[in-house]
């Protein structure tokens, strides 16, 4: 009998006992290593949005920017065709002495062609690394890409393509090309309006 009367004991004291449960989510482990792994996952997604950058390309290699537009880079310049005329390659010069790559600076060409504007031009001078492109037009912002020689030019290359408005457009369609560094700040701008 007393071994009935003690386990009615123990079993009165812990059912009046408070009790604590916990759950721990699948993948992780108990005992506060979550906030470790949260901040391993914050870490994870600082790296991840790391400011871009130009791409790199080796000297005449083709960047396929549309079927027909296409640009590549050699020392003396940018290179491209427009999808208009795919078989006659235009040129920019950086050496010519048109531009001076030691102040900041952005050129323009563009052409329409079946609704869209095929946008271009070269960048150079600015402070920083250039990491994307933005152009203002007067149906809203455009984002472009840029392209750059390895090793430290100097300059690049940025490119968009835009739909035409359904008028046609008119000169002030484009408002301004603003080329900004990794850290959000202009690199170099061309107002155009």
């Amino acid at each position: 009998m007393h071994t009935y009367v003690a386990v009615a004991a123990l079993t009165t004291l812990l059912a009046g006992a408070p009790t604590m449960s916990y759950a721990v989510s699948r993948g992780e482990t108990a005992h506060g290593t979550g906030a470790a792994a949260a901040a391993a996952v914050a870490a994870k997604a600082a790296k991840a949005t790391k400011a871009p950058t130009a791409r790199i390309v080796a000297p005449g290699e083709h960047v396929v920017a549309a079927p027909g537009f296409e640009l590549w880079l050699t020392a003396e310049g940018k290179h491209w065709t427009d999808p208009d005329m795919p078989d006659f390659p235009q040129f920019r010069s950086i050496v010519d002495g048109n531009v001076d790559p030691s102040v900041p600076g952005v050129t323009l060409q563009g052409s329409g062609f079946e609704g869209h504007y095929y946008l271009s031009g070269l960048y150079y001078g600015g402070k920083g690394t250039a990491s994307r492109v933005e152009i203002a037009t007067s149906t809203g912002k455009v984002h472009g890409k840029l392209i750059e020689l390895a090793g430290k030019p100097g300059w690049g290359v940025w490119y968009a393509i835009a739909d035409l408005p359904s008028d046609g457009g008119s000169e002030d369609f484009l408002r301004k090309v603003t080329v900004l560094d990794t850290k959000g700040r202009v690199y170099a701008q061309l107002p155009l309006t």
